[in-house]
């Protein structure tokens, strides 16, 4: 095929040695099949902003650090150059996710190389040499979904420890290889300690898979994972290794209205005395410049 004009530089570079074809276009990004130091491998160019179909919501990017103050306040600012950044900061993100889950044992696409706006990175396969499907393309008899479950609750464990949480998983963003579920897309990789919004996502994440696996075997249905998980990392007890049950007891206490009330009172009622110790501060340094005017006038 003709070679795209994002692809052409790495094929210059001698990167790529030959374009195969695309393999999907979606409102991130086109994929292609390629040919690099022998191997067939997928380079997925990421589009501009302005042809992107989802934005780069600050909901995911809550918490992502940047180290660059002059670009950190950019960014705040929403300068041109900011902008150019916040840009470059969000096509980093999946890139840098890659390599720390691919570390953390997680399998997600093994990543090569990220050059102008295009990634390298392993082709995924199924037992035949295909194009691995994404799971919203296949039924699973029961025992399969129930593997294949294990199988994403154990990866989604080992990114949580790692620090990351996808933001967006469902079964159009899990491939099926030969060796089981490969989790893919994750621009918006959320920071789990950083992020407000972390608790709400990973559950939706936890449950958005146990939904699709429960349409094969009804029984995943009547699991907690999410819940399960969240709170041992909130308590610092989770680990890769972490053996859960997939359930999870919710508390049923009543609320002590009076106590809580007794809390908000005593709050209140600090932040009063300090507003007024401010004031206070406030007030006398005012008074002292005064006098200090006054002095000086009087000795002119």
């Amino acid at each position: 095929m003709k070679i795209p004009k994002r692809l052409q530089p790495l094929v210059e570079d001698g990167l790529i040695d030959e374009v195969e074809g695309q393999l999907m276009s979606g409102k991130e990004a086109q994929v292609f099949v390629v040919r690099s130091h022998g191997e067939r491998r997928c380079a997925k160019v990421f589009k501009e902003a302005k042809q992107r179909s989802f934005k780069q919501a600050v909901q995911y990017q809550e918490g992502r650090r940047e180290r660059n103050s002059r670009r950190s306040r950019a960014m705040a600012k929403k300068t041109r150059y900011g902008q150019k950044e916040q840009e470059q900061a969000w096509l980093n993100a999946e890139v840098d996710a890659l390599y720390r889950l691919a570390a953390a044992d997680v399998r997600v696409p093994k990543p090569f190389g990220f050059i102008d706006g295009v990634l390298l990175m392993e082709m995924i396969t199924d037992a035949e040499g295909l194009t691995a499907p994404r799971l919203d393309d296949v039924t699973l008899t029961a025992d399969e979904a129930r593997a294949h479950y294990a199988k994403v609750i154990g990866d989604v464990v080992r990114m949580l420890c790692a620090g990351l949480i996808h933001g967006d998983l469902s079964e159009f963003n899990v491939l099926l290889a030969a060796d089981g579920p490969v989790i893919i897309d994750l621009p918006q990789a959320v920071d789990a300690a950083g992020n407000n919004s972390a608790a709400w996502m990973f559950e939706r994440d936890v449950d958005n898979m146990r939904r699709y696996f429960g349409r094969f075997a009804p029984e995943l249905l009547a699991t907690d994972y999410g819940k399960e998980i969240w709170s041992l990392y909130e308590a610092g007890d989770l680990h890769p290794e972490s053996q859960l049950t997939g359930c999870f007891e919710h508390d049923t206490r009543e609320v002590d209205v009076d106590d809580l009330m007794t809390v908000i009172d005593d709050v209140r009622e600090e932040e009063e005395e300090r507003r007024a110790l401010l004031g206070g501060d406030r007030d006398a340094g005012v008074a002292e410049a005064a006098a200090d005017w006054r002095a000086a006038h009087d000795e002119r």
